[in-house]
């Protein structure tokens, strides 16, 4: 049986590089891609200001403290959807087995294609010079090992690292290199005296399991010397459609949280009529100001697309739930889709379709 050959190929600061084709006269300079409102997050930034310790996920306005002369961009997601469409199209020209983890990376199986590395540093240059997105692979026997070389050298990163030498050079890692072990499950490991990738792997086994449970046990302990067996999925069959809203300023007014569901199922069923779904579940989700999340839904006799059903439920709903505190956000969700709706490639998140 031929050794498993496993590429994890990422796009260096995607959405921010989308955004220096369409201006590049902010190539060069600390860009930030955000909203401009005080809830606002860092969608990402380009590398220029992450030098500054700006990163996804962060408070926009943290992010300014940080890099106080950083441009800010507001987001733009159809040309990320446009972009990610083109790079992946062009990876798929080469490759047969790619499972697409996100907007912006992709797993690729590569065990039965000779001179792999040859072939994945052509694919690199066909997307730079087709898109202007510049990918960063990691090639490993499987795909944990891939995932992380991929991030070793960013950006224009080309690592190829087998898992006994990963685990010599990731000994003293930190434990967060590891998908799957957050900040919560790190802490943990940590009140146990396990902080680097070395320990993990001193660690026997069995007080693994004696400390964390026989699942979470075996599990870290295979994570440690980076064994993972998973498969490649290449597709898999859309479950649910959703849009969301996060306010400004928390809102308590039922008929405008009401209306903000009518534009979101207004949104929600164009998005389903283009796909040619329709779903019989029809939710919401409601954040309230203290950050107490709540959802209601009501499955229907025949599956629905249409904006007035989809809207009616999803205000009947709110209306029955009548939020006891002010809201922070809202959303509005179908699911139960026919069994024969389309395939759809794994996301790493679910992008709110914009109100």
């Amino acid at each position: 049986m031929a050794k498993r050959v496993i590429a994890h190929l990422d796009c260096d600061a995607f959405f921010a590089t989308v955004e220096l084709t369409k201006r590049p006269e902010l190539k060069g300079k600390p860009v930030i891609v955000s909203h401009d409102s005080p809830r606002a997050v860092v969608t990402t930034a380009s590398y220029e200001a992450r030098k500054f310790g700006v990163g996804s996920a962060m408070a926009t306005s943290r992010a300014l403290r940080l890099c106080p002369d950083a441009i800010l961009v507001s987001p733009d997601f159809e040309s990320y959807s446009t972009a990610s469409k083109a790079v992946w199209g062009i990876v798929r020209t080469r490759l047969a087995v790619v499972q697409q983890a996100g907007i912006d990376e992709a797993y690729a199986d590569l065990t039965d294609i000779v001179k792999p590395l040859k072939v994945l540093r052509e694919i690199i240059a066909e997307v730079h010079d087709a898109t202007g997105i510049q990918l960063s692979v990691g090639i490993g026997p499987n795909r944990l090992i891939a995932k992380i070389a991929s991030d070793l050298d960013k950006p224009a990163g080309f690592v190829a690292i087998g898992r006994e030498q990963a685990c010599e050079l990731l000994a003293g890692s930190s434990l967060r290199i590891i998908p799957g072990i957050g900040p919560k499950s790190a802490e943990r490991l940590a009140a146990s005296g396990l902080t680097t990738l070395g320990e993990l792997q001193a660690a026997p086994e069995q007080e693994l399991i004696g400390q964390f449970g026989e699942r979470q046990g075996r599990w870290l302990h295979a994570r440690a010397f980076l064994h993972d067996d998973s498969p490649l999925v290449t597709s898999r069959v859309l479950k649910s459609r959703s849009s969301e809203t996060t306010f400004d300023v928390d809102v308590n007014d039922l008929s405008e949280l009401q209306a903000v569901i009518r534009r979101q199922a207004g949104r929600l069923a164009q998005d389903l009529q283009t796909r040619d779904l329709q779903g019989r579940t029809i939710g919401i989700k409601v954040r309230l100001d203290d950050w107490t999340n709540v959802t209601r839904a009501r499955t229907l006799g025949a599956p629905v697309n249409d904006e007035a059903t989809i809207a009616g439920v999803a205000c009947e709903l709110l209306r029955n739930y009548a939020p006891p505190r002010p809201v922070r956000l809202i959303g509005v969700r179908v699911a139960g889709f026919e069994a024969a709706a389309e395939a759809e490639p794994v996301r790493r998140a679910q992008l709110a379709l914009p109100v």
